[in-house]
């Protein structure tokens, strides 16, 4: 029988809640595909970093390069900067493990009522992140720190090879869906890697033979808002796709459903799939957590890791759950709990089939 090994991060916040019913699901959806889901949970994140002064153990990579995925729930804690749970646990997995590509599926579901539910047209986009380098560089410094002269410089690092292959794999997405993508930038602006940045793309797509569009981020943003339904792939660098892909989490009418996968599409190193909600420690401990982007999440990593008809199957008891159900959090309007919403979508499973995506 085919077995995985998956790392399980519950973090901190609703992390820890949102994760145990998540596995519920993962491990009843294996059981009927023919496959087996082993965890390895390492209580790592901010909470961890209060009482050990780390955001994981020293050999934490080393730890999680002998699993085939990882599985995070959320990293947040009050009294640990931001900075120090990103730079001290993601950003060190995405690169030591190369996931060079942060995909986020924005699609509006049937059931959820967000701010745009009442325009015409679908709106089911695909964020293609550069994961690796881009605007989130540790080149740079602070000088003079404590006087009137203190300064601080932050260096944006872009490599032909890190644009290429980001392009790259959004070339291929477009290929199977509207076969053209949107192109981030702000050439007019910032005048030496954007230029770059557009260059690079626009070689990959006409190497790819797919159509490509560039649109300045400011304009872009108010495409989300204004026309969310006109767009399909959308390629970005590392700061331009994080605030692209939250934009249109809110869009799709939360951040709560939201999902990601941090990929090294090679499969060389094991890919990292979390929600993008954080963890929301005003909500922590209260039951109301919307598990959804943990579900969603958790599909994507069946489906990066060809484990497809379950990810369907998950997909489908989701989509259903939404559409036919009054079960829901309170972030889409209902008053369920985490666990209530979950064992919702868990008694959905085999009986609803999915709902296909564009070009699946």
């Amino acid at each position: 029988m085919r077995n995985y090994s998956i790392a399980v991060i519950p973090g901190d916040g609703i992390g820890v809640e949102v994760m145990p019913p998540t596995l519920d699901i993962l491990d009843a959806v294996a059981a009927s595909h023919g496959f087996g889901l082993s965890y390895t949970h390492l209580a790592w994140g901010c909470e961890f970093y209060a009482r050990n002064g780390r955001m994981m153990d020293e050999d934490g990579l080393e730890q999680l390069a002998r699993h085939d995925a990882i599985l995070l729930g959320a990293v947040g804690y009050p009294g640990v900067p931001d900075h120090v749970s990103l730079w001290g646990l993601l950003i060190p997995i995405r690169r030591a493990f190369r996931q060079y590509i942060n995909l986020r599926p924005i699609r509006l579901l049937e059931g959820v009522q967000g701010p745009l539910a009442n325009k015409d047209g679908t709106i089911d986009i695909l964020i293609v992140r550069e994961n690796n380098e881009g605007e989130y560089s540790e080149a740079g410094g602070r000088l003079y720190r404590g006087t009137a002269d203190e300064l601080a410089i932050q260096e944006a690092l872009f490599t032909r090879r890190g644009i290429e292959r980001a392009a790259s794999y959004a070339a291929d997405l477009a290929k199977g869906r509207s076969g053209s993508m949107v192109s981030a930038t702000k050439s007019n602006g910032i005048i030496h890697t954007m230029p770059f940045w557009d260059e690079v793309c626009g070689a990959v797509a006409k190497d790819k033979g797919v159509g490509i569009s560039f649109r300045h981020i400011d304009a872009l943003a108010a495409d989300f808002v204004l026309h969310p339904e006109r767009l399909d792939v959308v390629v970005a660098s590392n700061l331009f796709g994080d605030i692209l892909s939250d934009l249109g989490a809110a869009v799709a009418g939360s951040i709560g459903i939201a999902p990601s996968a941090n990929l090294n599409p090679e499969g060389e190193f094991p890919s990292m799939f979390e929600p993008v909600h954080g963890s929301a420690p005003d909500i922590a401990g209260q039951d109301i957590a919307n598990p959804m982007g943990q579900v969603w999440s958790a599909a994507m990593m069946l489906d990066h890791l060809g484990e497809k008809a379950a990810a369907a199957e998950i997909m489908g008891a989701l989509e259903s759950s939404l559409a036919s159900s009054p079960i829901r959090t309170r972030d889409l309007g209902g008053q369920a709990s985490t666990k209530e919403f979950a064992q919702e979508i868990k008694s959905r499973l085999g009986a609803e089939a999915a709902v296909p995506e564009k070009g699946s």
